[in-house]
């Protein structure tokens, strides 16, 4: 007989400081566990130092369910909204442990976090969720881009409780060090095409004087990005949001690494790139955001600024084993990018939307 499970609200400490039963910690080796068994190798994984900031974002509040087994947490349901009246949509993510799953904890979690979302009054949920490579029929996203295996439980899951697939999601990993003559040549190549337009670097928060373009390229992520039928909604960055967030992320042990495209014509920002880098040389640094807006596109920005980052990474920060990021299979202008400067493919994810029933 599998063993009893209780389901209960997590608590989010203030810091880890504050994690004194090792709570947040536990939650967090959760989500690796998932994380590393989802993509088969154990750069995935992500300290709980690095990723409480986002847990204290009052912009984009969570909600932590904790299943537990005898005390022992082996399965998590978070729940993401943000803080604007207009938002409708929430963003699920729900992970057991591999040795503790099917035995009904997925699914009383999943059942738990939508009835959360439908209390909040959320009109629809988006998940990503890790969708290993097998044999068999594929379930295809209505992008044309991208499938995911048509009988993975996660697929079989999601589909069984009402959600629809928009989207594949490649994930990908750039081996460092990097060729230093292989940068430089495609840098080269790219700044001679990127007429009016030079880079800009720096390590750490956002110069004062760069914060409301800043401000301006995160909310375009929001409507510039391919997003397919996700309906994720714009999300409005203020200078007083972004600063804040910088500054949560850098009480934590990391760094942040930025690139940014200057007009110089018009002293406007086009673009920008960002690396967070964590002080465990043994960890892989995330590169977060990359985008270039539509009115300055056509003039290689992206390779510039994608190289411009990977560069600063080698001067600033050296000994890390890898880059990993993430980009829609849509997105073949990026994707395009990153396979010309050596990211190869490390696995895929769905993207997943569920319109929630309005109470009556």
């Amino acid at each position: 007989m599998s063993p009893t499970f209780t389901i209960g609200e997590m608590a989010i400490p203030r810091s880890i400081a504050d994690d004194h039963d090792g709570v947040f910690a536990e939650m967090m080796a959760v989500r690796n566990a998932a994380e590393v068994a989802g993509y088969g190798i154990p750069e995935v994984a992500v300290r709980p130092e690095e990723m409480l900031p986002h847990y204290l974002d009052e912009n984009e509040p969570k909600r932590v369910l904790l299943a537990r087994v005898d005390g022992r947490i082996v399965g998590r349901a978070v729940l993401e909204t943000r803080r604007d009246d207009d938002h409708e949509a929430g963003w699920l993510d729900v992970q057991v442990l591999p040795d503790f799953q099917r035995r009904g904890i997925g699914r009383a979690l999943a059942d738990a976090i939508e009835t959360l979302a439908r209390d909040e009054g959320l009109a629809r949920l988006i998940t990503y969720a890790v969708s290993p490579d097998a044999a068999g029929e594929r379930l295809i996203a209505p992008t044309g881009f991208g499938s995911v295996p048509a009988g993975n439980r996660e697929v079989r899951f999601l589909l069984a409780r009402g959600w629809t697939l928009e989207q594949v999601e490649r994930g990908s990993r750039f081996a460092l060090p990097g060729d230093p003559a292989t940068l430089a040549a495609l840098r080269e190549t790219a700044e001679r095409q990127a007429g009016d337009y030079r880079v800009l670097t720096w390590v750490g928060a956002t110069p004062p004087e760069w914060l409301g373009d800043l401000a301006e390229l995160q909310t375009r992520m929001s409507t510039d990005a391919p997003t397919a039928g996700l309906e994720e909604g714009l999300d409005v960055w203020s200078t007083e949001r972004l600063a804040n967030k910088e500054a949560l992320l850098l009480d934590a042990p990391q760094q942040l690494l930025t690139a940014a495209a200057l007009h110089e014509p018009t002293g406007r920002l086009g673009g920008f790139t960002r690396q967070s880098v964590p002080d465990d040389l043994d960890a892989a640094v995330e590169q977060w955001e990359t985008i270039v807006l539509r009115e300055h596109r056509g003039h290689r920005l992206g390779m510039l600024l994608k190289v411009a980052n990977l560069q600063l990474l080698d001067e600033t920060a050296p000994g890390h084993p890898s880059v990993l990021t993430w980009n829609a299979e849509e997105n073949r202008p990026m994707l395009g990018v990153n396979e010309a400067v050596g990211f190869v493919p490390i696995g895929y994810e769905g993207a997943w939307k569920k319109v929630l029933e309005r109470p009556a």
